[in-house]
């Protein structure tokens, strides 16, 4: 495809050529008249050397070309530059012997004129060709030199003013297609590029702005989509757990009162003294088990009837600390070793006492039990700190929360373990050693505290990671609770 530059010289150059053209025409018919009248001055004077027998001295400086011829004898030169006439100049001398009177033959400036005239002697004529006045080779060779010049000129002018700005546009337009928004193309040349330039950079920040507008609006949706699906799982999970709670409440009626009074029964039989040593110990084996189920049938009765919660403003890291060392005084804990530590300065958080030590230590009492037997230098880290906290329904709002993350250098736990760790009676433990409840009741005690449960990205320990999120204590979040 032709380019700008190619099509505006070329069409200049039709313009340009055309104007020369017409000037040339008036330069020639200007040129004409006045060599008509430059001849009819010399025309005496090439009288008379014509009806000189003798070469004169007007054809030396001049270039004058002489020929004589009787009638009916063909023309020979006269004088040092005679050559062998052509037609034209054999016709001329012909016309002139029948009409017996000078004539003067012009034409263009680089044909030259032709000039014949009787001489006196009866049938003799005279015949003198006259050099052009300007050279064909110079006109040609101006006319080629004026349109070498304008071109390269033209050519500069338009790169320079219109060519490169343009080009320039498009570089900046191509690099917005590769993604580079912040190319800006630059406002020079003509005034018509630069108010292109301008509105195409104007055009650039107000894509940028909707842009960013629409990333901002894309980010808010995924948020509220993400607040939205966490909502549907705790309303799954809030049925889930609310008929577990049901059927434990009713599993706990029906099978506690039995049970007490097997423990009874168990109990008076271990106290007769005609027992042998062997009956007695099975009786004490089965009493164990029976205060087991029973302590069993006590954690189903408190998931089903959650105790009212009576919060208030509680330094989180204090009482991880506290909670800390009930696990390490244990003699099956104490070579593991638990760091409890705070970034910055984090704030009081709004729950109770009693449910967020239960919560802690159900967590540290989980990952003591996953690194005191499999791993050769076991350690627990506990971190408190502080995070924006935005919860669904309330907007844009953002409140400042307490997190506290428990991690372990244990084995972890497993991917296809992670969606159901908080199901009721799940456990990873072994047979025997855990109820599945405590997570439960843990993530249950921390939403009726307005806060959260949930398992953490894998922390720089690489074992379990917990976090426990709780609103921070604040005048609203009271207002909010006692409402």
């Amino acid at each position: 495809m032709r380019g700008l530059q190619v099509e505006i010289l070329v069409s200049l150059l039709v313009v340009m050529l055309t104007a020369v053209g017409l000037l040339g025409v008036v330069l020639m018919k200007t040129h004409e008249a006045d060599a008509r009248r430059f001849h009819e001055l010399m025309t005496r004077a090439l009288v008379a050397d014509a009806r000189n027998p003798a070469p004169g001295l007007l054809p030396r400086p001049l270039g004058i070309r002489w020929w004589t011829a009787e009638e009916g004898q063909p023309l020979r030169p006269r004088g040092p530059l005679g050559a062998a006439a052509d037609p034209e100049t054999e016709a001329l001398a012909a016309e002139v012997r029948r009409l017996g009177v000078p004539l003067l033959r012009t034409g263009p400036p680089w044909t030259g004129a032709r000039f014949a005239s009787p001489t006196g002697a009866p049938g003799e004529v005279a015949v003198a060709w006259l050099p052009p006045t300007v050279p064909g080779g110079l006109i040609v060779g101006l006319i080629v030199a004026d349109v070498a010049i304008f071109s390269l000129f033209g050519a500069y002018l338009l790169r320079r003013r219109l060519v490169l700005p343009l080009l320039r546009l498009a570089e900046a337009a191509r690099s917005h297609a590769a993604g580079e928004m912040q190319v800006r193309a630059p406002v020079d040349g003509v005034r018509e590029t630069m108010e292109v330039a301008q509105a195409f950079n104007d055009m650039t920040e107000s894509l940028e702005g909707r842009s960013r507008e629409l990333e901002n609006a894309v980010a808010d949706l995924s948020e509220r989509n993400r607040s939205l699906q966490e909502a549907r799982a705790g309303l799954d999970r809030a049925e889930r757990l609310a008929a577990v709670g049901r059927l434990a409440a009713g599993v706990a009626h029906e099978v506690g009162n039995p049970m007490g009074a097997l423990l009874a029964f168990v109990d008076l039989a271990r106290r007769d003294p005609g027992l042998k040593a062997e009956s007695h110990g099975y009786l004490e084996k089965a009493l164990r088990q029976g205060e087991r189920v029973r302590a069993i049938l006590c954690q189903l009765l408190d998931y089903a009837r959650p105790q009212r919660a009576t919060p208030e403003a509680v330094d989180l890291h204090a009482l991880c600390l506290e909670t800390a060392s009930l696990v390490t005084a244990q003699r099956r804990y104490a070579k593991i070793a638990v760091q409890v530590q705070h970034e910055g300065v984090p704030p009081a958080a709004w729950v109770d006492p009693g449910g967020a030590a239960q919560i802690v230590l159900n967590l540290l009492l989980n990952a003591a039990d996953a690194v005191c037997t499999e791993v050769p230098e076991p350690r627990i880290r506990v971190t408190v700190g502080a995070v924006p906290r935005r919860r669904a329904g309330e907007g844009d709002r953002e409140r400042v929360a307490v997190v506290c993350t428990v991690e372990d250098n244990g084995p972890g736990i497993a991917p296809e373990d992670r969606e159901r760790i908080f199901d009721p009676f799940f456990s990873t433990k072994p047979q025997g050693e855990g109820t599945g409840l405590g997570l439960s009741n843990a993530q249950r005690l921390a939403e009726e505290f307005h806060g959260s449960l949930t398992l953490a990205a894998t922390g720089n320990l690489c074992g379990a990671a917990f976090a426990l999120q709780l609103p921070a204590a604040s005048k609203e979040v009271k207002e909010s609770w006692h409402a």
